[in-house]
């Protein structure tokens, strides 16, 4: 069955093929982005064509997770558009390299703004549509960086990324008697096919950076990327995200997965993830409220009630 889907950050990246990938598969999507008049302005023609090519339902939307006006507006064509919405699919996100002492408090506080802030403008502006038609999907891209084996020069962007992998184990349980489904995408560090690293953020205080750089860690940022790029396989291939993301969207209502990890170098998260969410699950049951572990579908009065 084709959903109507939103997608944000779909300007490159994982957003940007997982929009083609899931309106190849027969869906309709909303490529969320910020400047679409701007900078962006050749991604959206690139996309237009891709679409016209394809022949498929795949429409850019000017979305900026850090402006609540500008989402507000976006879920509200969407909807009036579509007179539905389906599924949501945070992807915006932004990552940052160097010292961990070297970034200010403001751009922490900016990173966590993208990352974590900018999925709740979000999910305020859609869920009352999605609680409404009593069905839905919330799908979240996090990042192995969270749980895995957390290089160092990376902290502002797992901290940020651990907070919004919090927050979307929380909203599953909250969703649930809603009929709102719930997956997590987990990709891995792909240091080839995105641009996350080639785009990364840097810090502001240089002068911090330089004592890290002519210190006991000099030369240490290439250690790290070097590493990286050492555990990645040949064919790692980023885009297997994307075709999860679709898997995940294609399956049966009341069957998605909780959790699926991309991540060809291995890292250990998905190690990780499956003791966590194994305990979430178990202590659910042991508190009585297990039915928070699968969507509810809603009964005809209480469809009534909030139609």
């Amino acid at each position: 069955m084709p959903h109507t889907i939103l997608i944000t950050g779909a300007s490159s990246g994982i957003g940007a093929l997982s929009a083609r990938a899931l309106a190849l598969a027969g869906h309709t999507v909303y490529a969320g982005m910020r400047e679409t008049q701007g900078r962006n302005a050749p991604q959206v023609e690139a996309l237009q064509s891709y679409a016209a090519r394809h022949k498929v339902a795949l429409h850019a939307i000017k979305l900026d997770v850090q402006s609540e006006a500008s989402v507000q507006a976006a879920v509200t064509y969407v909807v009036a558009t579509e007179e539905r919405l389906d599924v949501l699919v945070h992807n915006a996100g932004h990552m940052v390299f160097g010292p961990a002492e070297a970034f200010t408090s403001e751009q922490y506080a900016q990173l966590y703004d993208v990352n974590v802030i900018g999925t709740q403008r979000v999910n305020r502006a859609a869920l009352p549509q999605l609680r409404k038609q009593g069905q839905g999907l919330v799908l979240w891209v996090g990042s192995s960086s969270h749980r895995g084996g957390t290089p160092p020069y990376l902290g502002p962007y797992f901290a940020a990324k651990a907070a919004m992998d919090a927050l979307a184990v929380s909203y599953a349980g909250e969703l649930a008697r809603w009929g709102i489904e719930t997956s997590i995408v987990v990709p891995g560090a792909f240091t080839k096919g995105t641009n996350h690293f080639a785009h990364s953020g840097r810090p502001d205080d240089d002068e911090r950076v330089q004592v890290y750089a002519r210190g006991a860690y000099a030369g240490f940022e290439q250690e790290v990327l070097g590493g990286l790029a050492s555990c990645e396989p040949e064919d790692a291939d980023v885009f297997n995200v994307a075709q999860a993301i679709v898997d995940i969207v294609d399956s049966p209502y009341g069957h998605r997965p909780f959790r699926v990890h991309v991540d060809p170098s291995n890292d250990g998260c998905e190690v990780v993830n499956a003791v966590a969410d194994r305990i979430r699950a178990e202590f659910l049951n042991r508190i009585g409220l297990s039915d928070l572990l699968s969507p509810q579908r809603m009964s005809p009065l209480q469809e009534a009630s909030h139609g």
